[in-house]
This record gives structure tokens, C-alpha cells and sequence, in this order.
């Protein structure tokens, strides 16, 4: 479906105006979305599997835990698919969240993927600028990740940053000039970046942003000792169908949240980059571009 198309049907929890920047921008923010006793027991959970993960020395199919980790310093870096972790976390994906997702994909949507993202006031906590279509590429740009932060972001903290209108531009690169996969934009092409326009969307805790898989952004690393949470699931329309391998599947992946299947898929013109082969696995996005995870081989 075309942002015209998707825009015809009636809003469910969003704004039209929301909606709207979302289309022309390639994200939008929403301030204090989620209702309070979600985000409280979004909150309590969340924090018993950081109590988890200090058992934890070195990284499974659960944690991405970061050097230096330990029981008295936990760096916990992602909590992976949390959708299977816990059903507070699957009630949060099928619920609010998927009517979101509907208001900005169209009526009939799929859910693809969940993570929680950890910053932990350590300088390899910053994701570098990317984007995230090249990770799944899909036969349309109807893909999304929406992020709700646990706690309050701010500049401090490592808030998530956007550059308006890149979803309208052409992808990038993401591997290096050997051809490994780093998942971000070389040093050059970052440097060629004009900073001016960037958008640091920081919001109280409950706040969501929302953004398209072809849209540029990074998050800088946190300076506060206090660890930030950003649970992000993504969704797609029913009719943009995976051109590769899920890197991160689990059993939720591809169900339908919202609507109905559908027997077309939607092919947008503009081409997409290859990913590795993930059928072997993936780590997190953090491994990638610290070069922890080389991966050459392309589809």
C-alpha cells in the first residue's frame, strides 16, 4: 500500500497528524503514549531479567552481554526476542503496540522481530548511524520498528536520533571495503552526513518512536551511570514479504497482529542490499559493528 492508501483508512490510536509526519519525516515521536500500569509492569519485568542476566559470562540466545560484565557490573546489552522471554513482553507486541503499527503500515500487519536495548554509560554502547532494511530487505518499505523507552531519555542518556527525509533517499552500503558485513555506514559516508537536521527524539518514560526500516539513525552513547532501556518491536504490511533468511526467528515471527493475510505481495522498485546469510545465526547489531561478528557470505 502507498502512505495515500494507508493514510485513507480511519486512525486507530494515532493522531492523522502523526500519521502524517510519520510519512513525510520517516519517524515520529509520541510523548507518554503508554498507559502507566503497562509501562510499570513493562518496567518490574524488565529488571528481573537484568537481575538474570549477572549470572550470565558471556552471551547466549537470551543475553548480548558487553565487556567487562560481571554480578556487580552487569553491562547487559540486549535482551534478545524478548517476545518469547515473556508474555508481558507478547501481550505488549500484539496489543497497543500492533494498532500502531497499523495506523502507519496499513490494516493487515505482521510482526517480525522484538529486542530490548540496553545503555550502560560505556562508549560501546553507541549504535552507529545505519539502516535497517538491509538487515531483513523485504518486497516493499512498509517495515517499521517502534521503540517505547522504559525509562525517561534524555541527551544524557543515549536518546534515539533520526535524519528527516532519508527514507525518501538511497540506501546505503553496510559492509566494508573487504566485504564484511558491519551493519552501519562507513566512517566516509557518516562524515558526509549534513549533523543539521538530525532529530534527537528523546521523551519521558512511556514516550515511543516510531521509525522506517529505510530511515538514517544511531543513538550516541549514554553519559549517565544509570542504564537506559528501549524495547523496539518491528512490524511490517502482510504484503511486504522477506526477500532473505529472519536473523533473529522465533516462533512469533511472521504471525499476523492485525487483520487479514492476504494472497499479493506489494513490490516496491527501488532495489535493496543483500545481508549475509543469517540461517546461521545473529548476534546484535552492537557485535556487528564492534567487528565481533564477521559475517562476507551474500545471498
Amino acid at each position: 500500500m502507498t502512505p495515500d492508501e494507508i493514510l485513507k483508512h480511519p486512525a486507530r490510536v494515532l493522531t492523522q497528524t502523526q500519521r502524517e509526519t510519520y510519512f513525510e519525516k520517516g519517524f515520529v515521536r509520541v510523548q507518554e503514549f503508554i498507559p502507566i500500569a503497562v509501562l510499570e509492569e513493562l518496567q518490574k519485568k524488565t529488571h528481573s531479567f537484568v537481575q538474570k542476566s549477572k549470572n550470565i559470562t558471556k552471551s547466549d540466545d537470551r543475553f548480548d552481554i558487553g565487556s567487562g560484565h560481571s554480578a556487580e557490573t552487569p553491562i547487559l546489552r540486549r535482551l534478545k526476542s524478548p517476545d518469547t522471554a515473556s508474555t508481558v513482553y507478547w501481550n505488549f507486541s500484539t496489543g497497543l503496540m500492533a494498532d500502531v503499527a497499523a495506523d502507519l503500515v496499513g490494516p493487515n500487519v505482521t510482526f517480525h522481530h522484538s529486542k530490548l536495548n540496553f545503555k550502560w554509560f560505556d562508549a560501546s554502547d553507541t549504535v552507529k548511524w545505519h539502516q535497517d532494511i538491509q538487515f531483513f530487505p523485504h518486497t516493499n518499505y512498509n517495515v517499521l520498528t517502534i521503540g517505547c523507552y522504559l525509562t525517561d531519555t534524555t541527551m544524557a542518556n543515549g536518546p534515539l536520533a533520526a535524519m528527516p527525509g532519508s527514507h525518501n533517499n538511497e540506501l546505503y552500503n553496510q559492509y566494508d571495503r573487504h566485504g564484511n558485513w558491519t551493519g552501519m555506514l562507513s566512517d566516509s559516508d557518516a562524515e558526509a552526513l549534513d549533523l543539521n537536521s538530525v532529530e534527537y527524539l528523546t521523551g519521558k518514560a512511556g514516550s515511543i518512536t516510531i521509525h522506517n526500516a529505510r530511515t538514517l539513525h544511531y543513538s550516541p552513547s549514554s553519559k549517565s551511570p544509570t542504564p537506559r532501556p528501549l524495547l523496539l518491536n518491528c512490524y511490517t504490511s502482510a504484503d511486504a514479504k522477506p526477500y532473505t533468511p529472519h536473523p533473529t526467528p522465533t516462533v512469533n515471527s511472521y504471525k499476523l497482529v492485525r487483520g487479514e493475510p492476504v494472497m499479493w505481495a506489494h513490490h516496491d522498485p527501488r532495489p535493496c542490499q543483500i545481508p549475509p546469510d543469517w540461517s546461521g545465526g545473529y548476534t546484535s547489531i552492537y557485535a556487528a559493528q564492534a567487528g565481533e561478528d564477521k559475517k562476507t557470505s551474500i545471498m
